[in-house]
């Protein structure tokens, strides 16, 4: 008897299109290789299809999409560095929609660590507070306070250096 992976599509299919913007912006913000992204993407939606949990609201189902997604992404990273290869040194960042307006910010952003990237992604960009990303993030709150604080300090410090107003 086969069985099949996603018992109930019409859900997966409504979760795919509510929340694939907000994973697609969080996986890019982790991971730059376009193909590290795609990748993080679909593991964060082949993990629903697979476990299939239910959730007590939209909110908790974004939030279990965003936790995943940052698991496949930390997977990654260990992966990479236990087997390190030159040939993926050289490829292409992903690209993501950036406002001309807004260039100085989204390179600055680029220079940041993984982990403040994510927090001032789902702290600025999703809104989300600092309790709340340590759930997601697996991190105590000080500690995504602190990766707040250092990530403002990296931008303001990049953002003077390039001549733009922080």
């Amino acid at each position: 008897m086969k069985r099949t992976p996603c018992p109930d599509l019409a859900d997966f299919d409504a979760a795919l299109r509510r929340w694939s913007d907000t994973v697609w912006r969080l996986v890019c913000c982790r991971r730059r290789a376009k193909h590290d992204a795609e990748d993080a993407f679909q593991n964060t939606f082949l993990a629903l299809c697979r476990a299939h949990p239910r959730f007590a609201s939209l909110e908790h189902q974004k939030a279990w999409l965003l936790r995943t997604a940052c698991n496949c992404c930390n997977q990654m990273m260990r992966a990479r560095r236990a087997h390190p290869t030159d040939a993926l040194d050289s490829v292409s960042a992903v690209e993501t929609p950036a406002v001309d307006d807004h260039q100085e910010l989204h390179e600055a952003l680029a220079h940041l660590t993984d982990k403040q990237r994510t927090a001032v992604h789902l702290h600025y960009f999703e809104g989300y507070t600092t309790d709340e990303i340590a759930r997601i993030t697996g991190e105590k709150p000080a500690t995504v306070r602190s990766h707040l604080y250092r990530a403002r300090q990296a931008l303001r410090i990049e953002l003077e250096r390039e001549g733009a107003r922080p």
